[in-house]
């Protein structure tokens, strides 16, 4: 039946036209008829010929960097107010300019402009489209400033923005945390080391786990704004210029906390890129964490919480399947985070200063970062607050484990007994239960001082999971007193309402 299976498989062959010698004369004189009728370039004029089809589709990046567009044009609004100023530029020339980018940012977001290929990026094609608008004054627009400089400011901005908008996420997330901790305040759940029972913990403190490692993650991005937040603007190709600018000015209009000290580095620095895609890539890490822990949370094996419909996905041929798939895709998506910053890393790693071409592949892995990361966060906000932790079930499985091990040891060394001495004890105890298919709270007092004459009646305010949580006190800790303290530190600083 499956003998076709031990036949060779060929793959169906491809082939590919080879151009022949007269094809290629046509193609040359195709191309010099094009010539004639392209668009010249606005950095044209020591070219005799036009770049070749194939050329312009590989090198055009407009595509995908016309998302800057508003940085484009705010960044084009301060230098062109800068340049009037310094008297560079009339007045008249740039109400004309601002004007005309007022216009130009209307088409767009109305859906009416055209982006052309042929104009290669966001920053030739509002500026060409300019030129068509207004006329000269949008020729004087780019004096005192390259392409090298303007897509540095671009991208900063944009990321500045991106950074504040994935903050707000993270607070989102942080609030749907506490929420839920504040919700199932009181319940004891098994703590994991190595994925084996350990100790017994609040959830609330779990869950605040993972609000503390938020806020790092936000702390992280806030930190790499604040060193991104200086201005590359009149840097111009790589040596600054001559003409009368002031740089300060600029940096000013634009937000930026000062201009960049030096000009190469200021267009050839893609550090702040690197630091942000890192910043995002420890935040996906942190919620592949908490997506692996709620999957496994979810499964029949734990069983610990239930998913709403509205959060979960159906299997095409299982009729009885409820996954919890958005948390697996939060995840999956972290590795597409990751790659991102690894992309750029070895973008990077070889370039010679100042500015290298190269640095156009720099966009794509933001641009995807920055949206994979927003998603992550906003469906693991949406999934916190659709799911319901099952009680009955965590409290039955409570029991096994031995969780109340190290409260016991504890017991020991407040009557004395050196820690290495009471950890050998309880271990001594731990195993006469687990032949006997026993708990520690369930000993006698008989079977207790059998292993350790030090055991007494109020030992048993040390066993269970219950006194191990009431027994917990430092900083930080599990403990309950600790873990409200916690509670009401988040719920002041996120501005929510303990009810």
């Amino acid at each position: 039946m499956f003998s076709s299976l031990s036949k060779p498989f060929f793959a169906p062959t491809v082939r590919f036209p080879i151009p022949s010698p007269a094809s290629h004369r046509r193609s040359f004189s195709v191309a010099a008829v094009q010539m004639n009728t392209k668009e010249a370039k606005l950095w044209g004029g020591r070219f005799e010929e036009s770049v070749t089809d194939s050329v312009e589709k590989f090198t055009e990046s407009i595509s995908f960097d016309k998302a800057l567009y508003k940085h484009d044009i705010m960044g084009s609004r301060a230098h062109a107010s800068m340049l009037a100023h310094q008297g560079l530029i009339t007045d008249d020339d740039r109400d004309k300019i601002l004007d005309g980018l007022d216009e130009i940012k209307k088409q767009i977001e109305r859906g009416e402009f055209e982006w052309r290929t042929d104009r290669e990026d966001v920053h030739m094609n509002i500026e060409a489209a300019l030129t068509d608008l207004v006329g000269e004054p949008a020729k004087k627009l780019h004096t005192a400033r390259s392409r090298n400089d303007q897509v540095c400011t671009d991208f900063r901005l944009w990321c500045r923005d991106a950074i504040d908008a994935i903050v707000l996420r993270i607070k989102h997330l942080q609030a749907a945390m506490v929420n839920l901790a504040l919700k199932n305040e009181g319940l004891i759940v098994p703590g994991y080391t190595h994925l084996q029972r350990a100790q017994p913990v609040l959830l609330a403190h779990l869950l605040l786990a993972y609000v503390e490692q938020l806020e790092r993650d936000a702390s992280r991005l806030l930190d790499c704004r604040a060193r991104m937040n200086f201005c590359p603007l009149g840097a111009c190709a790589l040596a600054g210029t001559g003409l009368p600018i002031d740089r300060f000015m600029t940096s000013e209009a634009l937000g930026f906390t000062a201009p960049m000290r030096n000009s190469i580095d200021a267009v050839s620095d893609r550090d702040f890129v690197m630091e942000f895609l890192a910043a995002n890539s420890i935040t996906a890490i942190h919620l592949s964490r908490l997506g692996e822990e709620w999957v496994l949370w979810a499964s029949e094996e734990f069983g610990f919480l239930t998913p709403s419909d509205s959060v979960s996905t159906g299997s095409s041929i299982m009729p009885q399947k409820k996954n919890p798939d958005p948390m697996e895709l939060v995840r999956g998506k972290s590795a597409r985070v990751v790659g991102d910053l690894v992309s750029l890393l070895v973008l990077c790693k070889g370039l010679p200063q100042a500015y290298n071409r190269d640095l156009q592949e720099d966009k794509e892995p933001a641009f995807d970062s920055a949206k994979a990361i927003m998603g992550m966060l906003e469906v693991s906000a949406e999934f916190a607050e659709n799911i319901t932790f099952n009680q009955e079930r965590i409290r039955n499985a409570l029991p096994a484990g031995h969780l109340d091990a190290t409260t016991l040891a504890d017991y020991l060394v407040k009557k004395g007994i050196p820690f290495r001495t009471s950890h050998d004890i309880v271990g001594r105890a731990v195993g006469f239960c687990v032949s006997r298919n026993r708990q520690l709270e369930h000993m006698t007092l008989t079977d207790l001082k059998s292993i350790s004459s030090t055991f007494d009646e109020d030992v048993y305010e040390f066993l269970g999971v219950e006194n191990s949580i009431k027994n917990f006190s430092s900083y930080g800790s599990t403990g309950s007193e600790c873990v409200s303290s916690q509670l009401d530190y988040w719920v002041t600083k996120l501005d929510l309402v303990r009810k």
